[in-house]
C-alpha cells in the first residue's frame, strides 16, 4: 500500500455499490483501503500477463515440436 508521502488529493465519481461490493470481497475496511487494494491486483494482474506473454513468446520462438499424440486439435 501506498505511504501517506505518495498519496494525492483525487475527487472521483463512482458506483457506490460497486466499492461496497468490492469493499467486502476484498475485506477492507475503509473505501480508500478498498481503492487501493484493487489498484495493487490490477497492477498485478498487469504483471502477471505480460510475463505470460513473454514466457509464450520465449517458448514459440524456441521451435520445439508440438505433437498432437491424441488427435484433438484437429490438425
Amino acid at each position: 500500500m501506498a505511504t501517506t508521502k505518495n498519496r494525492s488529493h483525487k475527487h472521483f465519481q463512482l458506483d457506490s455499490v460497486k466499492i461496497k461490493r468490492a469493499q467486502k470481497a476484498l475485506r477492507a475496511k475503509t473505501e480508500t483501503e478498498t481503492i487501493e487494494r484493487a489498484l495493487d491486483l490490477a497492477i498485478a494482474e498487469h504483471q502477471k500477463n505480460r510475463l505470460v506473454l513473454e514466457a509464450n513468446e520465449r517458448f514459440v520462438e524456441s521451435g520445439i515440436d508440438i505433437k498432437d499424440v491424441y488427435g484433438r486439435l484437429g490438425g
